[in-house]
């Protein structure tokens, strides 16, 4: 079982990687868009951080690559 701590890492990766590289798979942005909308106890910083991340999405600031 994937403790929380180690969720909370990995949403932290996920966000930082696509923000340097300007690019996000479309996998991960499932997976991050998934552990959002399943998991309504997560920690704001989360949230806000993947807030942040589909908004640079939109903004066209990081693309979606297959």
């Amino acid at each position: 079982m994937v403790s929380i701590t180690q969720h909370q890492i990995g949403i932290r990766d996920l966000v930082q990687q696509a923000v340097n590289a300007c690019e996000i798979s479309r996998q991960d942005h499932l997976q991050l868009t998934s552990a959002m909308l399943s998991n309504p106890g997560m920690a704001a910083t989360d949230r806000t951080q993947i807030n942040c991340l589909l908004d640079a999405i939109r903004a066209g600031k990081i693309r979606l690559v297959d």
